[in-house]
């Protein structure tokens, strides 16, 4: 490409990346940040040279079948590659890129928040505040449960979940992994982690389990309603992955009958859309998808996906390329 590609950006990115994409390509963006819809998207994909979507544009196999010859490039601002079919599109002479490794910390950092917020009710205490509802110290009103000495089990130990390991150490929790393949011995020995090859056997002996895989078709309910009974009654889930990965209704309906002792969710199966009951809970604590939601982290994306751009633009091969047996 000589010219200037067009770049079609899906949403509304950072000030500075938009700014950067548009000194470096011709660029349409989306200033009102509503989310594309599948007209448009098939739109975008017909005329554009590289588009930049989102977790919330679903480029499946209809979207992409309709993709102009032009289109060499699907440069996704995110991590997660589910809502792109990655073998449609590479079937069709389509690079897919991502944005890995920048989110690491943010999406740690939120996952040890609720790790701690479910566990000593801390939602419970704001929301009492605000109603008026507290009357002074008492020595048995709010009482949660310590995290010190609990066993941890984390369900993928990639880039996130060993930062989630690492912070949940320092916290004194016991740390337990099952992984599809086992990580290297020097770190299992840092995270003095324990390795289990059965994820059912792991279940069922922890306290909290933090989902941190990725949602692939391998994934889809992995948590699923026969796994969740496994769990011990006063087992906390904690997930800041993706809501597909547990079947939240089997989930909701064990949290509704007391069968586990809570729940910190920041994704959900069908976002926007959240389960009316889990809302009513007060044992769950619920975050709208924010588990990678700092300024620094969407910028250092933003830049991950300019690096991916030019560096195609240029003819070499992008860092950051996805390859199917990567997913």
């Amino acid at each position: 490409m000589t010219n200037k590609p067009l770049v079609i950006v899906t949403r509304k990115l950072p000030d500075a990346i938009e700014t950067r994409m548009r000194e470096l390509f011709n660029t349409e963006l989306n200033l009102d940040d509503t989310p594309m819809s599948p007209a448009q998207l098939a739109d975008a994909v017909k005329r554009a040279d590289i588009i930049v979507p989102t977790l919330t544009d679903r480029l499946d196999s209809r979207i992409i079948s309709q993709a102009g010859p032009q289109l060499k490039l699907i440069a996704n601002f995110g991590t997660g590659v589910d809502h792109i079919d990655v073998d449609t599109a590479l079937q069709r002479g389509i690079a897919v890129t991502n944005t890995p490794g920048v989110l690491t910390e943010d999406t740690a950092d939120m996952t040890m928040a609720l790790i701690l917020a479910v566990p000593r009710r801390l939602a419970e205490g704001v929301d009492s505040l605000r109603a008026g509802e507290w009357k002074g110290w008492s020595p048995t009103w709010l009482l949660g449960h310590r995290i010190y000495g609990k066993r941890l089990g984390i369900v993928g130990m990639g880039r996130i979940g060993q930062a989630v390991a690492r912070r949940a150490k320092a916290f004194g929790l016991q740390i337990h992994y099952h992984n599809r393949r086992r990580v290297g011995e020097d770190i299992e020995d840092a995270l003095e982690a324990t390795y289990w090859e059965s994820l059912d056997q792991m279940l069922a002996r922890m306290d909290i389990i933090s989902v941190n895989c990725p949602h692939t078709p391998a994934t889809f309910h992995l948590l699923s309603a026969r796994r969740l009974k496994l769990l011990q009654p006063h087992a906390y889930v904690v997930n800041t992955a993706r809501g597909e990965i547990i079947d939240e209704n089997a989930l909701t309906r064990m949290l509704v009958a007391e069968e586990l002792a809570g729940a910190g969710l920041d994704v959900f199966e069908h976002e926007p859309a959240v389960n009316p009951k889990l809302l009513n809970l007060p044992n769950v604590v619920l975050l709208p998808h924010m588990g990678s939601a700092t300024i620094e982290g969407r910028i250092d994306m933003g830049e991950k996906v300019i690096i991916n751009i030019k560096t195609f633009v240029d003819g070499h091969t992008p860092p950051d390329r996805v390859i199917p047996s990567m997913l």
